[in-house]
């Protein structure tokens, strides 16, 4: 069986030793970028490798890309690669953020071409819970090749986004905290509001108290409100960076609602061009 948008705990224990399927840890701080591996170090689920949103799940910044672009395909696929990631594996990824963070690997192997993936629900917390062991020892793998077919119809970029704003071709939505969405507290770009035009689902509101992630026909309602009337298709996901939006793709996809795209820069690339425009502008904390 092919899991496309999660996995529980159960099946991913049965299947911890199975040759082909490979997890990923994708344990992040945005603030303490070193938090992530050193969480890794201490005790991961058995046979996980370790993936880092700066390095590995994301390219090089240039001030104006955003603080989390994309990374390149190819040399994504080869990091995957060397974990034996090949077109016949199961991957699956997981965090501690109720998926904020393996949603973002989730999104980019089907970005590659690779359906075969999913996040583990609940993550390593609702793992701990039910009492399933974690170790310290970094696994090996027999290097694979993992083919790059792009699909770069999933990507929006910036003039798509500025063009939309006459011609209301797509609904964007954005994941960000409601704060941060409507230019309060913000302390991770230098400019505090959102895009214009642009709708807020945050990405939480997709999660149960346990941190697994909602039913699908209570997400399917509650998407069905923020499209205001659009088809999945003609809807574009945005956030601070391009990661969290991943997190709404995916509840997307289980709500079977599919078709939604990635603004992949977001509103850190949005907004480091004075010249566009913004909603709710607001002086921000710069550090």
């Amino acid at each position: 069986m092919t899991y496309r948008t999660l996995v529980g705990s159960t099946i991913l224990a049965e299947h911890l030793q199975a040759p082909d399927w490979r997890v990923f840890d994708c344990r992040h701080q945005l603030t303490d970028p070193a938090a992530g591996y050193q969480a890794y170090a201490a005790g991961h689920l058995p046979g996980a490798f370790f993936l880092h949103l700066d390095r590995d799940l994301s390219g090089p910044m240039n001030g104006r890309n955003g603080r989390h672009p994309l990374p390149d395909p190819r040399l994504l696929a080869d990091t995957l690669g060397a974990a034996g990631v090949s077109a016949t594996m199961q991957v699956v990824a997981y965090d501690d953020a109720g998926g904020a963070f393996a949603a973002r690997l989730w999104w980019l192997l089907r970005w590659l071409g690779h359906d075969r993936v999913a996040v583990l629900d609940a993550g390593i917390t609702g793992w701990l819970a039910e009492g399933r062991p974690l170790t310290t020892v970094v696994p090996h793998a027999q290097p694979a090749t993992l083919a790059v077919e792009l699909r770069d119809d999933q990507v929006v970029g910036t003039d798509d986004v500025l063009a939309n704003l006459a011609q209301c071709r797509f609904r964007l939505i954005d994941a960000r905290a409601p704060d941060r969405f409507r230019g309060e507290n913000e302390t991770l770009d230098p400019v505090g509001g959102h895009i214009p035009g642009a709708g807020n689902r945050f990405f939480r509101d997709n999660l149960a108290a346990d941190g697994s992630f909602r039913a699908p026909a209570d997400l399917q309602r509650e998407f069905a409100e923020v499209l205001a009337g659009f088809h999945p298709g003609d809807v574009v996901m945005s956030c601070g960076s391009g990661v969290t939006a991943c997190h709404n793709l995916l509840a997307m996809e289980i709500a079977g609602l599919p078709g939604a795209r990635l603004y992949a820069g977001s509103w850190s690339e949005w907004c480091s061009d004075p010249a566009r425009p913004t909603a709710c502008r607001t002086p921000a904390f710069v550090g």
